[in-house]
């Protein structure tokens, strides 16, 4: 992937700054925060497993200075992606 995102360990982030980042992941992605007895808090922790499983990826961009989490799948997609454009650039 280019130089212009980085992996960044979720180790590194401060404990409310990787929970905010968790929260706009769950947001996004439309997950229904009333199916655990924990709401958002209980997706929030299965996030943080999956983290520690290396399920997830968090990417900062430098260019624009954001931050995201994304699954494997989706970050795999993502540099993809980025790959085809440079091409055609």
């Amino acid at each position: 992937m280019s130089g212009r995102f980085v992996e960044i360990p979720y180790r590194m982030l401060p404990g409310e700054t990787l929970d905010a980042l968790l929260e706009a992941f769950v947001t996004r992605q439309g997950y229904d925060t009333t199916d655990t007895g924990e709401g958002m808090r209980g997706w929030v922790a299965e996030l943080r497993r999956q983290l520690e499983r290396d399920e997830l990826v968090i990417a900062h961009d430098l260019q624009t200075e954001s931050t995201e989490v994304m699954t494997l799948a989706q970050w795999r997609a993502f540099g993809r992606d980025l790959a085809d454009d440079e091409e055609e650039g």
